[in-house]
């Protein structure tokens, strides 16, 4: 948790999820990091329980995001595209998520501005 200007508590991550056009979008707000990488992990765990492996992250949410996130991250990507899912990262900010970059992997991922490019990339 981290405390907000006015001195209540703010979650330091927010996960929301909905389909669209056959997709499961999950929307993350807030920090990913070593912090928030449980609550992160279970999330997406239980999403591709419950809707399977085509998967769509929304992250132009994220204020910050570790070498731990993304990992994860690189684990449900490869865990779709194995399995024969679709796998889309969107609103990636290079400020707020430069270990992509740091990486090499943003050279790798599937990057989309817009969840309607993810859509349109995914047929």
């Amino acid at each position: 948790m981290t405390v907000s200007e006015n001195g209540e508590r703010a979650a330091a991550l927010t996960l929301t999820s909905a389909l669209i056009g056959g997709i499961n979008v999950i929307r993350v707000t807030g920090v990913l990091d070593a912090t928030t990488r449980d609550q992160f992990a279970d999330h997406l765990a239980a999403e591709v329980d419950e809707h399977g492996l085509d998967m769509a992250l929304d992250l132009g949410g994220v204020t910050f995001m570790d070498s731990r996130a993304l990992g994860l991250i690189v684990h449900h990507w490869q865990l779709s595209t194995n399995g024969g899912g679709r796998f889309a990262l969107i609103g990636v900010e290079y400020a707020k998520t430069r270990v992509m970059w740091i990486t090499g992997l943003a050279q790798r991922l599937p990057l989309y501005d817009t969840i309607d490019d993810a859509l349109a990339a995914f047929g």
